[in-house]
């Protein structure tokens, strides 16, 4: 049996709108000739968007979850169908809104689909009714409240350890390594051109890989300044990527002042993490543990990356 080989997760509407579009309009306005006016409406901007992608990044289905509780959009690309990623993307948005508290979600489904939503519980609300020339049943489900986590020892915590200066490309390496090494599920990576001499180290490839293989369901992510000097080049980070293409998701910076971001830097989500002031200068300093700085980072990253565009330069290499 084969296994196909996606993966779900959440999606940018802004950052990820050209990916939307591509399963969206394929489906719904080619397939299925839904005028792209009804298709796109206003409450996407302000949905939860989750979309499927293939083992090289590319997008082969979509679902959303409106403010108010409503699921739709759920669409997956003709050669996709049957391997179970419909099925994924509504378990996926289910649980989103358990985790939002919602007691329960709604509908409107095509009546073609209709045993689909039965599966998972839905039931018809209302009479049937014509949306977009295809006759559609309001259906609803009731959500059950997710249980509380298990109450675990109270964990002291790591103690924070004061962040140390270096200007040595050696001593930015085996800080690196540290930082790489001690994470669990989460790293993330700022980085001008994926500098060979640094994350092109054979010791660095090693310990990304391993990694990779465990961090389960987390991965590293990775903005790039400037990838025009690594298309076509041999480097060992793109080569792990795209053989774990799960564990890693790159994306470049499209804003004039967000491309002319001067320093480099690390994280995981140990509290450890790494920051040059100039990206190209061995030189800053770092720490193993250092949660005040390191969350500064990690928020100032994430707002970095919601600006930022997937790497689809990297996309021709199969990542």
């Amino acid at each position: 049996m084969i296994i196909p080989d996606y993966r779900i997760e959440p999606a940018d509407f802004h950052a990820d709108n050209d990916d939307l579009h591509a399963v969206r309009d394929a489906v719904f306005v080619i397939e299925q000739r839904i005028p792209a006016e009804i298709e796109w409406d206003e409450q996407d901007p302000h949905s939860l968007h989750l979309i499927a992608r293939d083992a090289h990044h590319q997008p082969i289905g979509t679902g959303r979850l409106s403010p108010e509780g409503k699921i739709g959009r759920l669409a997956v690309l003709s050669a996709w169908r049957n391997q179970g990623v419909g099925k994924s993307i509504m378990a996926a948005l289910l649980n989103e809104a358990q985790k939002r508290g919602r007691p329960e979600v709604s509908l409107n489904a095509q009546l073609s689909a209709l045993v689909f939503y039965e599966r998972f519980g839905f039931v018809k609300a209302g009479e049937s009714f014509i949306e977009g020339g295809i006759p559609h049943q309001s259906m609803r489900l009731k959500l059950e409240p997710l249980a509380a986590p298990e109450r675990r020892a109270i964990n002291p915590g790591r103690p924070s350890v004061a962040a140390t200066e270096f200007d040595h490309f050696d001593d930015a390496l085996a800080a690196t390594l540290n930082i790489i090494k001690d994470a669990r599920r989460r790293l993330g990576i700022c980085t001008p051109n994926l500098e060979y001499p640094l994350y092109g180290h054979p010791d660095i490839a090693a310990a990304l890989r391993q990694f990779a293989i465990q961090s389960q369901d987390g991965g590293a992510r990775i903005i790039v300044q400037d990838t025009t000097t690594v298309i076509g080049q041999a480097h060992p980070l793109i080569e792990l990527a795209q053989k774990l293409p799960s564990s890693f998701e790159f994306r470049t910076p499209v804003e004039p002042e967000d491309q002319q971001y001067a320093s480099a830097f690390i994280f995981n989500d140990r509290d450890g993490y790494l920051f040059r002031l100039f990206d190209d200068r061995y030189a800053g300093v770092w720490s193993p543990a250092l949660p005040s700085r390191s969350r500064q980072l990690a928020e100032t990253f994430d707002r970095f990356w919601q600006r930022c565009e997937p790497c689809t330069a990297f996309r021709a290499l199969n990542i």
